[in-house]
């Protein structure tokens, strides 16, 4: 078999793979606006093994890899970096490095979705910047209303309230900025309705979002986006890899019978930590048990940090939710404790 390792660019990529005939590592670069990047693996034979850090998205590389039937692993970048031995960083030594790793078995190879799963990916991402920069145009709209002397909070994006902010006397410049400000919202309103209908949809053709969409404070949204991320859950041997995988752990460093605990490491998914911080906020209101540790935490640390602990809390109960298969009024796990139920079976008493 073929096995070529390949450090790949935006516009270039360096390859280097094991000639038989010398035993020697042969090196090349490939400009990718030219056709020698089609030439070279097509004239590779059919089944050869491609290895690629994950650092950049290339689906272009990746369907042409498959029409000439072969095999692209991509591996975790900070394993691959951390089993560098030498000081010295090339394009070259890169693509070795790589090949080293697959000749030798060491490769760490990532799990990937789906063309599809990630074609879904696009859609929330796509929602979630649309309703990051309505939630900016609101801040503003509400930010020329209190200089008026006007606060309505929601109430302003209510008929009553909307019809209130148009009928303010403002300045020549302030009233334009009203004006296009309005607009712009009422575009990306019109803009983010479509995708909501079809977020629900897809949410609602899943069996695994819909049992996520049984825990309170979780809605399609939040539940399709951990199916996508999570994948196959059984790759995940435990709660604490899942957390790990989310960046909601605290980064450690500990030596010498002392430890030493900072902040969440903020590795993964930065679109699924921050859905699931939004949705605790709504389970600690509608769960009773996840409401008393969200009041401890508030009033003994802050109330940031206890965001972030029900965010980890509300992961590892979906994890759970996945890896039993049981919907939340059938079995929610407390601290990924398969031997304690907070909620009881229907029928049963408290």
């Amino acid at each position: 078999m073929n096995i070529i390792g390949c450090d790949l660019h935006p516009r270039y990529q360096v390859v280097a793979w094991l000639d038989f005939a010398t035993g020697e590592i042969c090196h090349r670069r490939l400009e990718h606006e030219k056709d020698e990047v089609r030439k070279f693996y097509g004239s590779l034979p059919r089944g050869a093994r491609i290895g690629i850090e994950a650092t950049l998205p290339a689906l272009w590389f990746e369907r042409l890899v498959g029409e000439w039937g072969h095999e692209l692993w991509v591996g975790d970048a900070a394993q691959i970096r951390a089993q560098v031995v030498r000081q010295q960083k090339t394009d070259t030594r890169d693509a070795e490095h790589l090949l080293e790793l697959l000749r030798t078995n060491r490769f760490p190879r990532l799990w990937v979705p789906s063309a599809e799963e990630r074609d879904l990916r696009q859609l929330l991402v796509h929602r979630m910047k649309l309703v990051r920069v309505r939630t900016l145009v609101k801040n503003q709209l509400h930010a020329l209303a209190m200089s008026q002397g006007v606060c309505r909070k929601r109430k302003l994006w209510s008929a009553k309230g909307r019809a209130e902010l148009e009928s303010l006397a403002l300045l020549p410049w302030a009233s334009r900025r009203r004006t296009e400000l309005l607009q712009g919202l009422d575009q990306l309103e019109a803009a983010s309705e479509p995708l909501d209908r079809a977020v629900a949809e897809q949410a609602q053709g899943r069996p695994d979002a819909v049992r996520l969409m049984t825990h309170p404070g979780v809605g399609p949204v939040v539940s399709l986006v951990f199916v996508l991320t999570v994948g196959w859950i059984g790759r995940f041997p435990s709660r604490r890899h899942r957390v790990s995988s989310l960046g909601l752990n605290p980064r450690e460093h500990s030596s010498g019978g002392r430890q030493r605990l900072g902040a969440i490491s903020k590795q993964g998914s930065s679109m699924l930590r921050w859905l699931l911080v939004e949705g605790a906020q709504t389970a600690a209101w509608r769960d009773p048990e996840l409401r008393r540790a969200y009041q401890r935490l508030k009033v003994r640390r802050a109330s940031g940090i206890a965001k972030v602990a029900m965010a980890r809390r509300l992961a590892v109960r979906l994890y759970w939710m996945l890896r039993a298969q049981k919907d939340y009024a059938q079995l929610v796990r407390m601290s990924g404790s398969p031997s304690s139920a907070v909620v009881p079976e229907q029928g049963s008493k408290v």
